[in-house]
């Protein structure tokens, strides 16, 4: 594999960050995940603005989009997979033990790995930790993710692919790296990003396509909706047939289908939307 370390195209065991480096120290950085399909990235504009808010909400400066655009050339060249995992990864660069940050600058890491299309349906289940809405880090994707594998780790150890999370007063927000939809009463519905979710860029889509509604929901919404389906940028939308021990019949069920299909439609005529 070819990495982007700092402006240049290293080899995998030569692309090596400091053991000071903030996003390692103290998960001090940001990062983005994007979908390459035959060395083409989708959405990478929208993608690259929210990469730049995150950096902002952390405080870190602006990163250079002209070099982050080079670097996910340079490694999609580098790395031709069928399809594939990048991720762009921008830290508080090398700095002092502890939570004040150095004088070095950033870092910046792009990277890709190969992956599989995922499943039409998967399995989730709830757990009892929640989301902080009013949280400094609320809505910004950092690297601080340890909570996020504490859920995954109990998902999978149920024979589940993701964990979905209430907030601090009990309203459904999101899931461990994807936003959740529910169907209620025909109607199609999303927590919106006051609940404390991450504004994913294909919930932003999802939403902007198919005419979802953006509600405040209870947790326990889960336990009625008729048809339950998750977004994120390697699983589109990806129709969920069991919640805990409840199995939703015919999964995928009407509603999601068609999102699906009207997602696949859209995004396959336009890959920058």
């Amino acid at each position: 594999m070819r990495i982007w370390l700092d402006g240049t195209l290293r080899d995998e065991h030569d692309a090596r960050v400091s053991v000071l480096d903030h996003g390692l120290t103290v998960g001090d950085g940001v990062f983005e995940t994007l979908k390459a399909k035959d060395g083409t990235l989708f959405a990478l504009t929208r993608h690259l603005d929210r990469l730049t808010r995150s950096a902002r909400g952390l405080g870190l400066p602006d990163p250079d989009l002209d070099e982050v655009r080079r670097a996910c050339a340079a490694v999609l060249e580098a790395n031709p997979v069928p399809l594939g995992r990048l991720r762009i990864t921008y830290t508080g660069g090398p700095s002092p033990l502890g939570s004040d940050r150095g004088e070095a600058g950033p870092t910046l890491v792009v990277a890709v790995g190969e992956t599989a299309r995922r499943p039409d349906t998967t399995a989730v289940i709830t757990v009892p930790w929640v989301r902080n809405e009013r949280s400094a880090l609320t809505g910004l994707k950092t690297t601080s993710y340890a909570e996020n594998v504490v859920a995954l780790a109990r998902a999978h150890a149920a024979g589940a692919s993701e964990a979905l999370f209430a907030n601090t007063v009990g309203q459904l927000c999101e899931g461990t790296g994807s936003n959740v939809f529910v169907v209620l009463d025909g109607e199609l519905h999303t927590p919106p990003v006051a609940s404390g979710c991450l504004a994913g860029i294909t919930r932003a889509l999802t939403v902007e396509w198919t005419g979802a509604k953006e509600t405040d929901l209870p947790f326990e919404a889960l336990e009625h909706a008729e048809e339950v389906f998750l977004t994120s940028t390697l699983r589109d939308v990806q129709a969920v047939h069991r919640v805990d021990g409840r199995a939703l019949r015919a999964a995928p069920g009407p509603v999601t289908a068609e999102a699906m299909r009207v997602f696949d439609d859209r995004a396959g005529s336009d890959l920058d939307p």
